[in-house]
């Protein structure tokens, strides 16, 4: 089997697939910046024996890691809980997907992993939403290449900003409220961040949309993915998504570690 790892700021996402691309497990854990190798050996062993499953099972290893110093103890990690040397995803080696940007280096591996899964799944073009700790917008144009997107603040990255910041405010659930013209303070901080969000997120696509229309003719309207912890949540106060796709990370990493491997069989049968 093959287990897909993405350490996001906030989560990481664990998910182990059959070789045909199946997903048979999803997990989700804090991420910790203090853990070893050893911790996360620990850690990922509970998991695997709460579904009755085996270390030994897993063959095959992929990581995307946007916190450098755990990529390094999930590589250790990797290469003792299951004797294999991890692929580690970046934006410097081929991810079997153009990246049309001034310098790739810059493009965390996530977004690739969303891109090309996107693209694989969906067609092109198509924009990818993903709501984590930031929330990326990334977008594949109607050529097939990742051309990157928009960056901002994440829902529970700015909801912890305004209880912090703002003495009387109180934390809230972060649940779509009934209207948007909030009557009690609670119902007008969930307005202003949940569906606050989903404004945000509507304008921007629009504008990439618009930009995308505006560089061919005949260029088809990009379908648009949500993807990420907060997703659901947004996708009650908005219309703007044609599919919400959980899975489309860790996906993302297994078709990169295929298309690696694919590659490698035809550099060696040249050889």
């Amino acid at each position: 089997m093959f287990l897909s790892v993405d350490v996001g700021n906030t989560q990481t996402t664990l998910g182990l697939f059959e070789e045909d691309g199946t997903v048979l497990r999803q997990w989700r854990m804090a991420t910790d910046r203090t853990d070893t190798s050893d911790q996360l050996h620990e850690r990922l062993f509970g998991y695997f024996q709460m579904f009755g499953l085996s270390l030994d099972s897993v063959d095959y290893v992929a990581i995307a890691s946007v916190v450098p110093i755990l990529a390094q103890s999930w590589q250790r990690m990797a290469r003792t809980a299951f004797k294999a040397e991890p692929l580690m995803i970046d934006a410097t080696r081929d991810c079997g997907i153009e990246i049309d940007m001034p310098d790739p280096r810059q493009v965390g591996a996530d977004r690739i992993a969303n891109a090309l899964a996107a693209k694989t799944t969906y067609g092109a073009p198509v924009i990818v939403v993903d709501f984590g700790t930031a929330t990326n917008i990334d977008v594949v144009d109607a050529k097939g290449s990742f051309r990157g997107g928009a960056i901002m603040p994440g829902l529970l990255l700015s909801a912890n900003s305004l209880f912090e910041r703002a003495a009387k405010l109180s934390s809230v659930p972060l649940v779509v409220p009934p209207r948007a013209l909030g009557n009690t303070t609670e119902t007008a901080v969930q307005s202003g961040i949940v569906i606050g969000a989903a404004t945000q997120t509507e304008g921007l696509v629009a504008r990439i949309q618009r930009e995308l229309a505006e560089e061919g003719e005949n260029v088809p309207r990009a379908t648009v993915v949500g993807t990420g912890g907060y997703s659901e949540t947004i996708a009650k106060a908005t219309d703007i998504f044609d599919a919400l796709d959980p899975d489309i990370t860790i996906r993302g990493i297994f078709q990169i570690y295929v298309h690696a491997v694919e590659k490698h069989r035809r550099m060696s049968g040249r050889s």
